[in-house]
């Protein structure tokens, strides 16, 4: 299936304005979706037999700093049967960032979504188990986002980078 009947497939279940944006550039090619449209299209993505993206092989959050006030999650798709692949981004205030989880979709986005929390600080609501991943659980901060202050002492120890 051609990224153009992707996102027809899209628009014909949720209308035109589901998408906000295309990046045919971008590889694989990608769109974004509001954050509150996000379990809609997931939910499309995965059940349509025509689309069936039966893989979320990675989330990456990006956090855009303080001069555009926004963060981003990115979800890469890819259909093992039809061998198609997919980038769907969203955009999130920086500030309280939080979206959908995937965790009931796609079984894969459980660690997915508690690395990028544990990070970036982006809150995945409904997740089953939102909590440190890779960072101590009484680590202070989330060392990815661009305002992170890198700790001087952790439990008494010296912190060096």
């Amino acid at each position: 299936m051609q990224f153009e009947d992707i996102i027809a497939k899209l628009r014909e279940e949720h209308g035109e304005e589901i998408i906000v944006e295309v990046n045919e550039e971008a590889s694989p090619k990608m769109i974004t979706v509001k954050s509150e449209d996000l379990l809609q299209v997931s939910e499309v993505l995965y059940k349509n037999e025509s689309l069936f993206f039966d893989m979320l092989s990675c989330i990456t959050g990006v956090d855009n700093g303080p001069e555009m006030n926004t963060m981003e999650v990115i979800y890469n798709f890819y259909s093992i049967p039809f061998e198609h692949s997919l980038m769907l981004k969203i955009i999130l205030p920086r500030e309280n960032p939080a979206a959908p989880s995937l965790v009931n979709i796609w079984k894969t986005a459980d660690w997915h979504e508690r690395e990028t929390y544990d990070l970036l600080g982006i809150h995945f609501d409904g997740h089953p188990d939102l909590r440190r991943l890779l960072m101590p659980a009484d680590w202070e901060g989330h060392p990815l986002r661009k305002d992170y202050k890198n700790l001087e002492y952790y439990r008494g120890i010296k912190v060096e980078y």
